[in-house]
């Protein structure tokens, strides 16, 4: 049993739970609750649930521990070979500093409920010449793809999750959307509060738009702020979009289309599951050869380099089921600058 011990948050940006799980992998996760739920688990004094996010430079006290929790201990996890290379094929840029992957529509960057393959845990195969793992530092939602930047050793992975949490960033992110937004090019302003789930660990909660008036008296709502502009067009029916999220809050881009009326298509969370949208009705499937899969693609990331301080720009080629619909719809992404909003400004 150990004693009263205060820690220093260094790896932050994640849930307290999963970061009380990294540290001491013996103790289970109702333990961790049934310690929240009693505040003997403070974060800078406050009390915290367990899916509280705890970010670098916080102080988390923790109560006597057990050096056992009565459970067998976790069987180390076994990458096999196949995910070790299908992960390591994602890397799109190393250096000695910093990795980024083109995240792969479908796999979650971090484990949850009933994740068990994600990005943090195949990065063991991304260590390369290094002796510890690459480090998340910001996060990408399971069916969005595209440019993923870690780090390679703890102290850039603190200078980094800095830099995103300052928005010393630009992201562009490519989407399709059902119909096409007019004013072609403008500001999405709202507040995004999360509305619970239905199932029993809150599977299925989404985030709900609040006007801007509305956003300071209601309860966890959190200014939310995404650039847009219409690249291309198919008629009616559907938009190529360059998306800027100026915020990061959680599904911004997705919940911020659907309130302009423009879902994002594949998106049967926000935006229904209609198969068939002309562009004068709401539903987020087009129909016939186009993919029902999210079309949200992290296209591009710029960034200073964490040590060089150069300029460091990534992109990431389009995933196969959206490249289908760019063929489809005959667009080129040669004919089109990598930053519209840069040549707009």
């Amino acid at each position: 049993m150990s004693g009263v011990q205060t820690i220093t948050v260094e790896d932050g940006d994640q849930r307290l739970d999963r970061w009380l799980r990294r540290m001491f992998p013996h103790i289970s996760q109702g333990r961790i609750e049934k310690m929240c739920r009693k505040g003997e688990i403070r974060v800078d004094g406050g009390r915290v649930k367990a899916s509280t996010r705890v970010e670098n430079g916080q102080q988390v006290r923790l109560p006597p521990l057990p050096d056992s929790d009565n459970r067998p201990a976790p069987e180390p996890t076994r990458i096999s070979e196949a995910d070790a290379r299908m992960i390591r094929d994602c890397v799109i840029y190393r250096d000695a500093h910093v990795l980024a992957l083109n995240k792969p529509a479908g796999l979650a960057v971090q484990g949850g409920s009933g994740q068990r393959r994600h990005v943090d845990g195949l990065s063991e195969a991304l260590c390369f010449d290094l002796d510890e793992k690459p480090r998340l530092v910001h996060r990408l939602d399971k069916d969005t793809s595209g440019v993923l930047l870690l780090a390679r050793t703890r102290a850039v992975a603190a200078d980094l999750t800095a830099a995103f949490r300052h928005r010393e960033t630009k992201k562009i992110y490519w989407a399709v959307v059902a119909g096409v937004p007019h004013p072609k090019a403008g500001h999405i302003r709202t507040g995004l509060v999360k509305a619970p789930g239905h199932g029993s660990k809150g599977e299925g909660e989404k985030m709900l738009n609040v006007h801007p008036r509305d956003i300071d008296s209601t309860p966890g709502a959190k200014r939310a702020v995404t650039d847009y502009m219409v690249i291309e067009a198919a008629a009616k029916r559907a938009a190529w979009m360059a998306l800027n999220p100026i915020t990061g809050r959680t599904h911004q881009l997705r919940a911020h289309m659907a309130e302009l009326g423009h879902p994002i298509v594949g998106d049967g969370k926000y935006g229904g599951s209609g198969q068939d949208n002309l562009g004068d009705g709401w539903g987020a499937q087009l129909g016939g050869d186009i993919s029902r899969k999210l079309h949200l693609h992290a296209r591009s990331l710029t960034i200073e380099h964490p040590v060089t301080k150069a300029r460091l720009h990534l992109t990431a080629p389009l995933p196969d089921h959206m490249q289908d619909t760019w063929d489809t719809f005959q667009w080129d992404t040669r004919d089109q600058p990598e930053d519209p909003f840069e040549e707009e400004e």
